[in-house]
């Protein structure tokens, strides 16, 4: 039985901003001005007015904060999630934010975006669609060639750097750092008119790698907060000495093994530095460096050690998170969550997510997302503060905040697992997708 709950009008066309809310957007913005002094680099935006599409990189609440300052007075609409939305639906809508939903083939969306360059906006997108959850380049969709041709206005990426180094997406906390960004003009209209969406996917690519902990070192950037490492463990959850998962944990500046007792100090640069790796595995990552002192460990090469492994159960037909026990809650519409389920069980495979148990009224609910139709999933971890590790799984009515109610899972190895998994399937369809695009 579906349940009939008031969804949220994706449909509502976007309205500029209006004139007595852009002073409070700038104030809003200012204390973290004055915390962080970004230094803005302008790379032929100098003079750029609206509209004009802008692609900006994400890694943390900052980002906006940052952008917003950037392009005042100018009219923007942003693009947030649905629940950014959660409380303030009303006010959000009159400062001209467009809703999405996380990971959806939303074409709502792409007239919404026609319509703010057409009322002479800036259309401000995040295009990774989540937070770095380790301050380097997620997955781009390749339909941004295409949308940069459509709107047929300039198109410019702010690419932020040290966002992630001072509020990490697994531990949000501010960490007073000084950051920096990249405004840049990637195409005018005339050119966006020459090249190809191929083209454009691919420089777009190129203007999104970033690495915030190789700008931390680069910048000499120092974190010496004594719980700068907790939360670490919700995204290197494998142990790279006994290769055992789910049994990483956390405490002040140290990130530990539960099962072998391996241990890592995240130094104030950002560098891991510990417990030595088996022979050969040192080399794996490919920014780190062994000694009989123990390894130094550059943190996203550690993620990827990690992808590297999933690609492989992956490759060999083995991926399988088994069934966890979960509980659902729902969001409908912006006036909050609904506890969907508490008796409901997840298995993310070779196929796909599944999810099926019964409501809280004891009715059966399923949700079924086959590879084909995900080419990556939003997770979060210890979802505000009180609620846990989750995935959440979007329709484009509905979102389901998945929490598993167990040990041994982990929503970063199902969100790279996901990725792997669609690219597997572009490959056995002969169409891979080219480095950094989904």
């Amino acid at each position: 039985m579906k349940k009939e709950f008031v969804r949220f009008d994706m449909a509502k066309e976007p309205v500029p901003t209006r004139w007595f809310l852009k002073p409070l957007t700038k104030l809003l913005s200012f204390p973290d001005m004055l915390v962080h002094k970004p230094e803005i680099r302008h790379h032929g935006t100098e003079d750029l007015k609206p509209p004009y599409l802008m692609l900006c990189n994400h890694n943390a609440f900052l980002d906006f904060k940052v952008a917003t300052q950037v392009i005042y007075p100018n009219p923007a609409n942003y693009v947030v999630a649905i629940d950014g939305f959660i409380g303030r639906e009303w006010l959000l809508r009159q400062v001209g934010c467009v809703c999405k939903r996380k990971f959806t083939n939303d074409s709502v969306l792409i007239r919404q975006l026609k319509r703010v360059v057409e009322m002479g906006s800036i259309a401000v997108v995040y295009p990774e669609a989540r937070y770095s959850l380790c301050g380097t380049t997620a997955v781009l969709p390749s339909a941004l060639g295409k949308l940069c041709k459509m709107l047929k206005v300039p198109v410019a990426t702010f690419i932020c750097h040290g966002h992630h180094v001072n509020s990490p997406f697994w531990n949000t906390r501010d960490r007073g750092v000084h950051t920096s960004a990249d405004f840049s003009l990637l195409y005018t209209p005339e050119e966006l008119e020459k090249a190809s969406a191929d083209e454009i996917n691919a420089r777009l690519v190129d203007a999104f790698r970033y690495d915030d902990f190789a700008w931390q070192k680069s910048d000499g950037i120092a974190v010496d907060k004594p719980w700068r490492a907790e939360g670490l463990h919700h995204v290197l959850y494998q142990c790279p000495v006994c290769g055992k998962e789910y049994r990483m944990s956390s405490k002040g500046s140290v990130l530990r093994c539960d099962e072998c007792g391996a241990e890592w100090e995240m130094a104030p640069d950002g560098t891991l530095r510990g417990s030595a790796l088996p022979g050969g595995l040192a080399g794996g990552f490919a920014g780190g460096s062994s000694s009989g002192d123990g390894v130094a460990i550059h943190i996203p090469d550690w993620y990827e050690w990690q992808r590297a492994n999933v690609r492989r159960e992956v490759e060999a037909g083995t991926y399988d998170s088994g069934e966890l026990p979960v509980h659902i809650d729902s969001l409908p519409n912006a006036r909050g969550y609904i506890r969907l389920s508490n008796t409901a069980f997840m298995r993310h495979d070779m196929n796909g997510f599944h999810i099926y148990g019964t409501d809280v009224d004891g009715d059966p609910l399923s949700m079924e997302i086959p590879v084909p139709s995900l080419y990556s999933v939003h997770i979060e971890y210890n979802y505000l503060g009180k609620h846990g590790d989750c995935v959440d799984l979007n329709t484009l009515e509905d979102t389901w905040y998945t929490y598993p109610d167990c040990r041994d899972f982990s929503v970063t190895k199902m969100a790279l697992a996901t990725e792997e998994l669609y690219f597997a399937y572009r490959r056995s369809i002969g169409r891979p997708c080219p480095p950094g695009l989904a």
